[in-house]
């Protein structure tokens, strides 16, 4: 950080900020002033320093109260991005005087949380206990896209499916294996095939995942090479819902081959293998840099790859 860089950060105090926000809330600096119990000529005497540090306007003042700048509205984002990491900082710490000893944030994709990260998690909380893991489900695009930015500090997703841009400088290590098939009600033309190119499927409707996810984009793909076009029926955001959305006709589906074996109960489906070599995908752990994780996280990382070395777990 430059010498000037750490003046800044002295000069400009939450206080001023917590205030700044109050009054682009509200609009008013009296307003803001009766919200947070402090006079109004402090919270216009602290707007005021905040400008001069900033060498810019960042209010219009006016009688019926104020107007953001150009340059107000950008530390309005920059402000609240702040207050919310202290906010999150202070639940963070004090969970450990609450008997937490370790907090890692996970992005995953659908493929991943439904099927294998129940399981993989599970045995390591039950190793861990006092470990507290935030997990969110996101498309890959996504993932990738938090862990750059630092709101999760592990990703799990199929890296494969990124662009070199979409993954940056990301790190990459292989989690687990999985295979996309063909979902079909019994009976369909389909059914009872030992393996169909992805191509034959194009003669009928299709139930498929959001546009962005790994899994459409690769049928997208597959699709445009032939030329051909997928007939898209619908759209859905969840694996159960695609096996429910297939039971009553509307479509076949591709999904992977686990998955579908834990979601669709028994309703009528099956399963047809996909001849297409983009069928079988690896399913990745994301990281700006492993070495630099916190214990905690590296403990993680090491248990996910052990629970992949072991093999299948068990349905």
């Amino acid at each position: 950080m430059k010498p000037s860089e750490r003046n800044f950060a002295r000069r400009v105090d939450l206080t001023s900020l917590q205030l700044f926000v109050a009054v682009c809330e509200l609009g008013s600096i009296g307003r803001a002033a009766e919200r947070e119990f402090i006079a109004a000529s402090a919270v216009s005497k602290r707007l005021s320093d905040l400008e001069a540090t900033l060498e810019t306007p960042l209010l219009h003042r006016h009688t019926r109260g104020v107007d953001l700048t150009p340059a107000g509205e950008s530390l309005l984002h920059h402000a609240r991005s702040v207050l919310f990491s202290l906010e999150k900082m202070q639940a963070e710490l004090s969970e450990y005087a609450d008997g937490v000893r370790g907090h890692v944030r996970i992005h995953a994709s659908i493929s991943a949380v439904v099927q294998f990260l129940p399981e993989d998690l599970g045995s390591f909380i039950r190793q861990h206990d006092e470990v507290k893991i935030d997990l969110e489900e996101h498309l890959s695009t996504e993932v990738a896209r938090a862990v750059q930015e630092g709101a999760a500090d592990l990703g799990i997703c199929n890296a494969g499916a990124l662009t070199k841009a979409g993954l940056g400088e990301l790190q990459a290590l292989p989690y687990r294996q999985d295979e996309l098939v063909l979902v079909v009600p019994r009976g369909h033309a389909l059914s009872g095939s030992r393996a169909v190119p992805f191509d034959a499927t194009l003669a009928f409707d299709h139930v498929g995942l959001h546009a962005n996810s790994s899994i459409y984009l690769a049928m997208h793909q597959a699709a445009t090479q032939t030329g051909r076009n997928i007939r898209l029926r619908i759209r859905v955001t969840s694996l159960d819902t695609m096996c429910r959305m297939i039971a009553n006709g509307l479509g076949v589906g591709v999904m992977p081959r686990r998955a579908f074996g834990i979601v669709h109960g028994g309703d009528g489906l099956e399963c047809v293998t996909l001849a297409d070599a983009w069928a079988n995908r690896r399913i990745d752990l994301l990281a700006r840099d492993f070495s630099t994780l916190p214990v905690t996280a590296r403990l993680l990382v090491e248990h996910l790859r052990a629970c992949a070395d072991a093999g299948p777990t068990p349905e």
